[in-house]
């Protein structure tokens, strides 16, 4: 780049990597000093990026891996002795929420896309003589697993294997196997991608 050039970068360069890195070192610092009564643990160098938040009220965990980007607004919530375990590598680009009351575990290098929703439960509602918020809720343990890719605006409340792509605007409400692209609300196999000794028996052959 010539050097006319550099100069004109240089605001974006301050804004975007000595800016922010401090605004993530603040932002660590008042996670540090509000959560003291669960167990918070970032294990290794993590960016937390402007709008980041977590809502942790009782003991519930939040162990989170090296290397992992909290880009834009997110948002975290852990309800009684819930844990929520993020490996290292994992991107979450923008609005990503998580609600978790058991545990939901998340593999290394995962990434989210912008406004991806995983929840480990839901309520109940088929009662016609109460209110929906007064039925129990149904919850399950999730777990997502290495490499996994979660595009815009999807809602997982179910397992996703290995090296699986979820579709945009996809609704995970079943395993998804590994290796597999999947799509649609409910989301269904669209594609396996994987070694052939893993393929799902009851996938027709493409």
């Amino acid at each position: 780049m010539a050097p006319e050039g550099r100069w004109r970068r240089l605001p974006w360069k301050l804004r975007n990597e000595v800016l922010a890195g401090v605004g993530s070192d603040l932002r660590r610092l008042e996670v540090w000093l509000t959560h003291r009564h669960c167990r918070v643990d970032f294990q290794g160098p993590v960016r937390l990026g402007p709008g980041f938040r977590l809502h942790i009220p009782e003991r519930g965990t939040l162990v989170v891996g090296p290397g992992v980007d909290f880009r834009r607004r997110f948002y975290c919530e852990i309800s009684g002795d819930g844990e929520v375990v993020i490996g290292g590598g994992t991107t979450f680009t923008s609005d990503a929420m998580i609600q978790c009351a058991t545990s939901i575990r998340i593999g290394t290098r995962c990434a989210f896309a912008q406004g991806a929703f995983i929840v480990d439960g839901s309520h109940g509602f088929r009662d016609h003589e109460r209110h929906w918020a007064e039925q129990p809720d149904s919850n399950r343990t999730v777990t997502i697993g290495d490499g996994v890719l979660v595009n815009a605006k999807c809602t997982v409340l179910h397992d996703i294997g290995e090296r699986a792509v979820i579709a945009a605007n996809s609704v995970v409400s079943r395993p998804v196997p590994p290796y597999s692209l999947v799509g649609g609300a409910p989301a269904r196999i669209i594609e396996y991608f994987g070694p052939p000794e893993l393929r799902p028996a009851d996938l027709p052959a493409s």
